[in-house]
């Protein structure tokens, strides 16, 4: 009954409680940022960020006006959200399917598939295409991420494409589809907490998210020009089975974790019947060696949710929105309407992103400032379709460049790159915010001149 309450109450807005976040980005990228001036090979992976992390919970710990048990408790259940633990599952999956496909065979054969199908001046575009309509079939960036990855990661060796803008790409059109899909839940979540239809809200998506992939589209194809032409021998279909099955499964808009665990029956199967030697004991030694390639990012998931419930519960995020808001009113007291309604916007896209920063999870973020959102919407008659798409794209913008997202720390594990090669390259992410704001702006002007 004790935690029913504590949960219930107000929490008082305190900007402290956002300095364990500060000490976790100041040690996790400062160092491999330092590090990387010094030339020092894999700086970002020097520090391990579940390390980096240890001292932001510890300090967020003692910085917490409960009870040392209590604070813990508080750590805990941010650690096992719901949210959380899908994510960590997604990563195990992701994982196994990646380590069993890769002992089958089926990475060289849909490599090859791939060169085969995808002309040489395209396949930057090619890939991006393929990611964004996957994760708009799955509802899941993350599941994208696992499914395309690998292939794009053998695709980019053998053509001699640049390892970190292909990883970019993935990422790119992973983001794009988890934007707009209707089953994904940053969309449940922004059309629920905003009131509106998903189906509006997907039109009112599509307006700013479109220019921003034809954008992004054009640089990948200016940047698509491959070194070499590796050779493409024979098309072996049934180690590339797992593959298409899984994307079948996708535009399907079947479970996630139902698609990768098929995918990794499926995947196995094709190494106990072709690959020589491969029996029951190699194939469950790679689904557990799978698993161990995903831990840093599991624990780090971990570490993170429970480290954004300790803040939450502090009032850090707390502060973030009562400063948002307190500008809004503020600038909103003395301009006009049409004034009030952009920075009511403008607003709304920077509480987002504020709290992205410090939950990594967009959805998280989405649900956290829906309700001041909605508040600020409705005080200055912004519609809550446009409402629900702007806490939807800025949280896809941020979620896509953030070094310590789930996408981007999912990318660098397969990729084996730093989360700094990866998000400057994420060409959407970025077209999409300017966009985004550009229609901010001249929607506004538009309205103001329709009305003069």
């Amino acid at each position: 009954m004790s935690n029913s309450k504590n949960s219930n109450a107000v929490i008082a807005p305190s900007a402290v409680a956002l300095i364990p976040l500060i000490v976790f980005l100041a040690l996790f990228i400062g160092v491999g940022t330092y590090l990387s001036l010094q030339g020092v090979d894999f700086a970002f992976y020097q520090l391990p960020a579940p390390i980096a992390a240890l001292p932001a919970v510890m300090l967020a710990l003692l910085l917490s006006k409960d009870k040392l048990n209590r604070a813990i408790e508080q750590f805990l259940g941010g650690v096992g959200h719901k949210d959380i633990i899908a994510m960590c599952m997604i990563y195990l999956l992701a994982g196994a399917f990646a380590a069993v496909a890769k002992a089958s065979g089926g990475v060289d054969a849909t490599v090859n598939l791939g060169l085969s199908a995808i002309p040489t001046s395209m396949i930057l575009p090619g890939i991006f295409l393929i990611s964004a309509f996957i994760a708009t079939a799955m509802g899941t960036s993350m599941g994208t991420i696992a499914a395309v990855a690998p292939v794009a990661l053998g695709i980019a060796d053998s053509a001699g494409m640049s390892i970190p803008l292909t990883a970019g790409v993935v990422l790119s059109g992973a983001m794009f589809g988890d934007n707009l899909s209707i089953i994904s839940d940053t969309t449940i979540a922004a059309t629920r907490s905003q009131g509106c239809e998903m189906r509006d809200k997907f039109k009112e998506n599509i307006r700013i998210a479109l220019p921003a992939a034809l954008i992004a589209i054009v640089i990948f194809a200016f940047n698509s020009t491959a070194t070499q032409v590796p050779e493409t021998g024979p098309i072996e279909w049934l180690k590339v089975l797992p593959y298409i099955t899984i994307l079948i499964l996708a535009v399907s808009g079947m479970n996630v974790f139902v698609v990768l665990t098929i995918g990794i029956l499926l995947a196995g199967g094709v190494s106990l019947g072709s690959v020589e030697n491969y029996g029951m004991t190699d194939y469950a030694q790679d689904i557990y060696a799978g698993f161990g390639n995903m831990q840093e990012i599991f624990l780090l998931s971990m570490l993170i949710g429970g480290l954004s419930e300790l803040m939450r519960r502090q009032g850090g995020l707390a502060f973030l929105t009562n400063l948002v808001s307190g500008v809004i009113r503020a600038f909103g007291s003395s301009h006009s309407k049409q004034a009030n309604g952009r920075a009511s916007e403008l607003g709304i896209a920077g509480l987002v992103s504020m709290v992205n920063l410090c939950t990594a999870n967009n959805t998280v973020a989405i649900i956290v400032s829906g309700s001041v959102a909605r508040q600020l919407a409705e005080e200055n008659n912004v519609s809550p379709r446009r409402s629900a798409s702007l806490l939807d794209i800025f949280s896809c913008v941020i979620q896509g460049v953030l070094p310590y997202g789930a996408q981007v720390l999912l990318l660098g594990s397969v990729f084996n790159l730093s989360p700094l090669d990866i998000i400057t390259h994420s060409y959407y992410c970025f077209a999409l915010a300017i966009v985004a704001v550009v229609t901010v702006f001249i929607k506004h002007s538009a309205r103001q001149v329709a009305q003069a």
